[in-house]
C-alpha cells in the first residue's frame, strides 16, 4: 500500500520549509555557522525533533525552530534548503505544493526579506528544474508568513502583494495561536483583500472556535491553517470520547453548530495535518490516538478535509506516511486517498485552469 499511495499524484498545501530540513543538511549547516545541536547523527538527531515535538504543546513544538532557522539565515543556507525540500516532495510524489515561512526570521545576517524571497524562488526554480531533468513534474510555490506575536505582519503582506512574479501565490499569519487573534493584524488583511491575494491563517490548532472565526472574519482566510478544532462545533450524541473511531458515530446523528455549518457549507478547507495535531494536541477532546482525530468525521460530514505534513522534520513524516496513516486508522482505501488530493487540488491558490489540470493528472491515476 505504502508504494501504491507514493506513485498517487499528491497535493501539499501546510508545509513549513523551516520545518521540512533533511537532518543530514541541518548537521552540515550548523556546523559551517558554529551552531552546537543536540545530536551529531541523522538519525539521532531526527529522534530528538520528533521526541522534543510531542509535548502536547504548540510553545513547546514551536521552539525547536530555533535551530533550523539558525542555519537559514544566509542567500546560500535559504537556497539549499529550497532546492532539497522541493526534490523530497518530488520523491514523496507530490506534484503541487505549496510552502510557507516567514520572511521576517531570515534576516540576522542582513538579508532582507525581499532578498530571502528571491532566494527560495531561486531554490525552488534550481529543485523543480532538477526534477524535470530527472524526468519527473512539479510546481511548488510560495506562501509569506507573518508572526502574529509580531507587527510586521503588513510590511510582509505587501511584500507578498509585490512577489507574485516570484511565485508567491498567498499569505499565511501564523506563531503562537492562543492570545493572538487574527484581529491585530487588520491592516495587513485590509491590504491582501484590496490587492485579492488568497489568505490562509493558522486557525483552530491551539486556540477555539472564535480563532477560527476572526481567521474568517477578520482575516477573510480562503483556508483554515489545520482548523482541526471546527470540531468542538459539532454535538454528538454521545459525547466527543471515541466517537471519531471508525463506524463509532453515524453523522447523520451529528448536529453542527453555526460555524461548523457555515465552514462546511461554503467547502471552507480544512488544511489538517494528521501527525502533528496529534503532537500539539489539537483534538485532546477527542482522544490521544490518531484514530481519534476528528477527520475523518468531518470528511464524512462533507467538510473540505485536505491532509497535510506541516513540518516534516518535527513530525519525522511525509504526505505518503500521513496518508499510509489513516489507511491504516480508517480503512481508507486509493479511492478515498484520491478524492482527498482532489479536493487539495481544488483548494490550491491556483487559477482554475491549473487546478483542472491537478485534478485530471490525479484522476488519471488508476485504483
Amino acid at each position: 500500500m505504502s508504494e501504491a499511495i507514493r506513485a498517487l499524484p499528491k497535493v501539499s498545501l501546510h508545509d513549513h520549509l523551516d520545518g521540512g530540513l533533511r537532518p543530514a543538511t541541518l548537521l552540515e549547516l550548523a556546523d559551517g555557522v558554529g551552531l552546537e545541536l543536540p545530536a551529531t547523527e541523522p538519525g539521532a538527531l531526527g529522534d530528538w525533533f520528533l521526541a522534543a515535538c510531542t509535548s502536547g504543546s504548540l510553545p513547546e513544538y514551536l521552539k525547536t525552530f530555533d535551530l533550523t532557522l539558525a542555519v537559514m539565515q544566509t542567500r546560500a543556507g535559504l537556497v539549499r534548503v529550497a532546492r532539497e525540500f522541493v526534490a523530497d516532495l518530488a520523491a514523496d510524489g507530490v506534484v503541487y505544493g505549496e510552502v510557507r515561512w516567514a520572511p521576517e526570521l531570515h534576516g540576522r545576517a542582513g538579508l532582507t526579506p525581499a532578498e530571502a524571497v528571491a532566494a527560495v524562488a531561486d531554490g525552488i526554480d534550481e529543485g523543480e528544474r532538477s526534477v524535470a531533468r530527472a524526468g519527473g513534474r512539479i510546481r511548488v510555490r510560495q506562501l509569506l508568513t507573518a508572526m502574529r506575536q509580531g507587527d510586521r505582519s503588513a510590511e510582509i503582506a505587501r511584500l507578498a502583494i509585490a512577489s507574485r512574479d516570484a511565485g508567491v501565490v498567498g499569505f499565511d499569519l501564523a506563531g503562537p495561536e492562543d492570545g493572538y487573534p487574527p484581529s491585530r493584524h487588520r491592516e495587513a488583511f485590509d491590504l491582501l483583500a484590496a490587492a485579492l491575494m488568497p489568505v490562509t491563517v493558522h486557525a483552530g490548532e491551539a486556540a477555539g472556535l472564535d480563532s477560527i472565526r476572526s481567521a474568517l472574519v477578520d482575516g477573510r482566510a480562503l483556508r483554515l491553517g489545520h482548523g482541526v478544532r471546527i470540531a468542538d462545533d459539532l454535538v454528538l450524541p454521545g459525547g466527543r470520547a471515541g466517537a471519531a473511531r471508525r463506524g463509532a458515530t453515524d453523522p447523520a446523528a451529528v448536529e453542527l453548530g453555526p460555524l461548523a455549518s457555515w465552514v462546511r457549507d461554503r467547502r471552507i478547507p480544512l488544511e489538517l495535518s494528521p501527525s502533528s495535531n496529534l503532537q500539539t494536541a489539537g483534538f485532546a477532546a477527542w482522544g490521544t490516538e490518531l484514530a481519534d482525530h476528528p477527520i475523518d468525521l468531518l470528511r464524512r460530514l462533507g467538510f473540505a478535509v485536505t491532509v497535510n505534513t506541516d513540518n516534516r522534520l518535527m513530525s519525522r513524516t511525509s504526505l505518503t506516511r500521513e496518508l499510509g496513516l489513516l489507511a491504516d486508522a480508517f480503512g481508507y482505501g486509493l479511492a478515498e486517498l484520491r478524492q482527498l488530493q482532489l479536493t487539495a487540488a481544488e483548494a490550491a491558490f491556483q487559477p482554475l485552469e491549473a487546478r483542472e489540470e491537478l485534478a485530471a493528472r490525479i484522476r488519471a491515476f488508476a485504483v
